[in-house]
């Protein structure tokens, strides 16, 4: 038996019923300093090196990151492309 239950709810909605801390203050801040340290990148090199110091799990994060944007990409695509047939 297989059962499917749809819960149309806001992102803050389900946020606050699973009980999850409110996060938006500190991703503020985070995109603010990311903003900022991007404006310094003038080349694919610096910003290279730059995602290399942020990323949490070095190299490895680095692929798997490039991987599931990769995906995603290839994902929109193959929607767009089931879309027009």
């Amino acid at each position: 038996m297989k059962v499917n239950v749809e819960i149309d709810v806001t992102p803050e909605e389900a946020r606050r019923f699973l009980g999850f801390p409110d996060v938006s203050k500190a991703n503020d801040v985070y995109v603010e300093n990311i903003a900022k340290a991007m404006k310094g990148v003038t080349s694919i090199d610096q910003l290279q090196d730059y995602a290399r110091q942020l990323a949490p799990m070095g190299q490895i994060g680095m692929k798997l990151f490039q991987q599931f944007m990769e995906g995603g990409t290839a994902f929109g695509a193959g929607m767009k492309k089931k879309r027009e047939d």
